[in-house]
């Protein structure tokens, strides 16, 4: 059977939950590559169902997992009719971590298992999942539940993805996966890993279907170095500039501040497309590509296409929490939104584009008010103890906690909790028994040229959809 056309628009994966199964499903539906985040699905899907699960999907998804036992075990767990009461705490899901822990990993393949398995209903699109390389502790798992459901691509940024070839390779042969995890301070000869038994999980009747592979990097050198290797080698690349939503990969010639206190880009930071087409893989461009004429140009440098993130964010099948986005499409649609790229917000040590936005984390007034702690762990990272055992901390965790495992003091100034942060931003923020409300996080790209051509050019500033923004892309005409 021959191999389907590459689509030649890709929605960005934008967690947690921004892009979620209804956006990936409808800009699938339009045979464009709709992309679901696969960061936090785990508290997605307990935190869903402890809002009583509206329209009934997360269970209706639950219910073809291959592992009955699996879904039984969460719905227990979680599951409340009806759902529950405004302001109460969600109950806790697992946190990443080295130890092998069953329950958590059934929780994050079940989690991204219902996500992809409800974006591909009703259609023959491709789906997409999108991960952090930063976040290796819960991928394997992650993996194997987007695979269970027939995911056709695997996207991987934040980082050099050099080991996810082969754990797909391994996963879709049924075999168990061991994924190298770096851990800080590990001694010469030290191997570290997180594993995971397919079968031990959810033993499917047979191989599951192998999907491709896109990388998503900065630099043309990455990409020769990956592609050198077929243990390395990723299906296709997305190429992305420092304009795109949420993590950017730091200045190449060192993290130099404008006067606003922006990482400054230069010539070095430019991709070099022609090297990257020498791989003779698939590449898409991304950051600053939402117009019918950047795919046009992308198509004609020999791109596969472009992949558009922000356009998607802030239609109405995104994920964010609909007062906040239409907050932000007010703002943008007027010239007044400002979206940082934040050199310190982020604890994965990347720059981060942060929408100043009232009553948000991008407030300091805001940011100085959370109590900083880290509950839910997912951008922790391990570290060898004193003793040899590995712990885990996180720059944006109390300041104390993190310099008493070792931390260095200056970088916990102005870590956000991304974790936390981003959560709240899809409706999904927790409340804390003595009643705080965790304040949300948002991110989005810094170019909105695309915004006139969507919305209606009268009377006050309207909606679009999904579908809109593809008819666009494609050079077809939207607004009335």
């Amino acid at each position: 059977m021959p191999e389907p056309a590459l689509p030649p628009i890709i929605q960005g994966g934008m967690g947690v939950g921004v892009s979620g199964w209804r956006l990936a499903r409808e800009v699938a539906q339009a045979g464009q590559l709709g992309v679901v985040s696969g960061v936090a699905l785990d508290a997605v899907l307990a935190r869903g169902l402890q809002l009583g699960d509206p329209g009934g999907h997360l269970r209706r998804a639950l219910s073809h997992f291959p592992e009955p036992a699996v879904a039984a075990r969460i719905l227990e767990r979680y599951y409340i009719s009806g759902g529950i009461a405004a302001g109460t705490p969600f109950r806790p899901v697992p946190r990443p971590g080295l130890r092998p822990n069953r329950w958590r990993d059934e929780l994050t393949a079940a989690g991204n298992f219902a996500a992809v398995w409800l974006a591909r209903q009703g259609h023959s699109g491709p789906v997409g999942v999108n991960y952090l390389e930063k976040i290796q502790l819960a991928t394997p798992a992650a993996a194997y539940g987007a695979m269970l459901a027939g995911v056709d691509y695997v996207l991987m940024g934040a980082g050099i993805p050099s080991e996810i070839p082969a754990l797909l390779d391994t996963l879709a042969a049924g075999g168990t996966a061991e994924l190298p995890v770096t851990v800080a301070g590990a001694e010469a000869g030290e191997r570290h890993v997180v594993t995971l038994d397919p079968v031990a999980l959810a033993a499917p009747p047979g191989p599951v279907r192998r999907p491709r592979f896109l990388a998503i990097i900065s630099s043309a050198v990455l990409a020769s170095y990956l592609s050198r290797s077929p243990a390395t080698r990723p299906d296709g690349f997305v190429l992305e500039t420092p304009t795109a939503g949420g993590h950017s990969a730091p200045p190449r010639g060192g993290m130099r501040l404008s006067d606003a206190g922006e990482p400054v880009y230069g010539p070095r930071d430019r991709i070099d497309t022609a090297q990257v087409a020498a791989t003779r893989l698939p590449f898409w461009l991304a950051g600053g590509y939402a117009t019918p004429r950047a795919l046009s140009e992308a198509l004609a440098a020999g791109a596969a296409g472009i992949q558009v993130g922000t356009a998607f964010a802030l239609c109405r099948e995104s994920g964010l929490d609909p007062w906040l986005r239409r907050r932000l499409l007010r703002l943008a649609a007027g010239g007044a939104l400002q979206v940082r790229n934040d050199p310190y917000a982020s604890p994965a040590g990347f720059p981060f584009k942060v929408a100043q936005l009232t009553g948000t984390l991008s407030e300091e007034d805001t940011y100085q008010a959370r109590p900083r702690l880290c509950d839910l762990g997912y951008l922790r990272t391990p570290y060898r103890k004193e003793n040899g055992s590995v712990g885990y901390r996180c720059p944006g965790e109390p300041a104390e906690a993190y310099i008493r495992k070792g931390g260095s003091a200056a970088d916990t100034d102005g870590r956000r909790c991304l974790c936390n942060g981003l959560t709240a931003g899809i409706g999904l923020g927790q409340h804390r028994p003595d009643g705080y409300a965790e304040p949300p996080l948002l991110t989005l790209g810094q170019d909105f040229g695309f915004l006139p051509f969507l919305l209606p050019r009268r009377g006050r500033v309207g909606e679009y959809g999904a579908t809109d923004v593809i008819r666009y892309l494609l050079g077809e005409q939207v607004a009335g």
